[in-house]
């Protein structure tokens, strides 16, 4: 898969929306599902865009030029592979959004996809929503379960305000919190010990089975 993530990198940062495809669908070809595809191929890519950046080996304008470009493939790849979906009569419903001031997004469209792939209804907020309007959104709603993704360790100050507030909620929905920092740091104190901390997709992908065979879904995979 290395050399596949690379040649995906340099068609993200030249803006090469059909080259990007073509390597998407030839891992997918290859691997024969989503999950090798989100997991392997885009969050590996996007993992390498940021160090990139992080180390000035780009700018803003090639970050931003790179996940657009991922951001289509991701969109074009969802859209042919829900397209025939039949749905359960009850779907169970999750909501999902990055905590105030944090703007990236890419890896909360792949959850929110991979639970949509799963036969769940789902609403995507994506970057930077306040907490006042995710809490009126939720209370009218009334999802299951609220994915909040947090990436840059400044914006943890954010974390612990949301995920109290959201625990708190009347109809108690299990709050999920994803995103790179998950798995490098320990987040447990920004949290409960309610909250369900996933530290990528392949966890994400088995708590979705458990789910779908009967788990309660505050229930720890």
């Amino acid at each position: 898969m290395r050399n596949e993530v690379n040649l995906f990198v340099k068609a993200l940062l030249s803006g090469n929306q059909k080259e990007a495809w073509n390597i998407s669908q030839m891992v997918l070809k290859q691997q024969g599902h989503s999950l090798p595809l989100y997991n392997g191929l885009i969050t590996e890519s996007m993992r390498e865009i940021g160090r990139l950046w992080e180390e000035n080996e780009i700018n803003v304008a090639d970050e931003h030029l790179a996940t657009s470009t991922c951001d289509f493939v991701l969109s074009l790849y969802h859209s042919k592979r829900t397209a025939n979906l039949r749905y359960m009569n009850e779907q169970p419903k999750a909501m999902f959004l990055c905590i105030e001031e944090e703007q990236h997004d890419i890896g909360l469209k792949l959850t929110s996809h991979l639970f949509e792939q799963k036969g769940w209804k789902t609403r995507l907020y994506g970057a930077n929503l306040p907490l006042d309007a995710l809490v009126s959104a939720a209370i009218e709603w009334k999802p299951e379960v609220i994915g909040l993704s947090v990436t840059i360790p400044y914006h943890l100050v954010n974390l612990n305000k949301f995920v109290r507030t959201l625990e708190d909620l009347p109809h108690r929905p299990t709050v999920l919190v994803g995103g790179r920092l998950v798995a490098g740091y320990d987040l447990r104190s920004h949290c409960s010990d309610q909250t369900l901390l996933l530290k990528d997709l392949n966890e994400l992908d088995r708590w979705l089975e458990n789910y779908s065979a009967g788990v309660k879904v505050n229930d720890k995979y």
